[in-house]
């Protein structure tokens, strides 16, 4: 089997986009950090994420348990067949790094690898939210990404030091073999009223603590809407 590998590493400034009064509120102004060019060369990266990287919305993304989004290039074969949008390429989902030989099948919660100098570890799938269907002008893509499973899912930085694109990734240690991204996405957002499950997750000792706290809310009862997650201000919300 072939090593995990990365394709390319991505930052990227946050940038503003769109008109200020657009009637459409698919082309008002917005603030993003999705926007990413190629690095080619070598870049620090630290417990926050890589130099010269950004985001716009800090509540919601970035920070130490999401220093790294990754995805997987194998999926932008399906998104342009599913979109039927050709343009649609590396770097479209703002993700870090674009890698080759894994994806939410065989990548599992707390996997460790060596990173060039530098040490990251699997905390948590990616949840979607309404900037990519604003970047694309498709008003359900948070929704057909979540449902479709390529969520893509983030690193932590274990160890800091230097790493660059057309590496491959050298795993280290995989301690939750059972919970790989693709189960943790089915017990969030597929079998809901399943709590065993939910419990099962949520004691993961490395799983991501937003998730572990979305998890402990479903398990004392309290239900929690996606809309505002998925759609923003793309749409009228009741």
């Amino acid at each position: 089997m072939d090593a995990p590998y990365i394709s390319k590493l991505l930052t990227g400034k946050v940038k503003r986009v769109g008109k200020m009064n657009a009637t459409n509120r698919m082309e008002r102004q917005w603030e993003s950090g999705m926007f990413k060019d190629c690095v080619a060369d070598k870049t620090w990266l630290e417990k926050a994420g890589l130099t010269g990287d950004e985001v716009a919305d800090k509540k919601n993304h970035g920070g130490p348990e999401k220093a790294i989004f990754t995805y997987p290039t194998e999926h932008y074969e399906f998104w342009r067949n599913d979109l039927e949008l050709e343009s649609i390429g590396i770097g479209a989902m703002g993700e870090n790094l674009a890698v080759e030989h894994m994806d939410e099948h065989s990548v599992c919660i707390g996997d460790t690898y060596q990173f060039g100098e530098a040490v990251i570890q699997v905390s948590q799938p990616r949840q979607p939210c309404w900037k990519p269907a604003r970047r694309f002008r498709v008003m359900d893509f948070a929704l057909r990404i979540q449902k479709s499973g390529r969520t893509g899912w983030y690193f932590r930085v274990m160890k800091v030091g230097y790493v660059q694109g057309g590496l491959e990734l050298t795993l280290l240690e995989r301690p939750y073999s059972q919970w790989t991204i693709a189960k943790c996405n089915e017990v969030m957002h597929v079998k809901k009223n399943d709590l065993k499950l939910a419990e099962e997750l949520a004691a993961c000792g490395m799983l991501a603590e937003n998730w572990k706290r979305t998890l402990h809310k479903r398990i004392a009862g309290k239900k929690s809407s996606i809309e505002k997650r998925v759609y923003g201000p793309n749409k009228d919300l009741e």
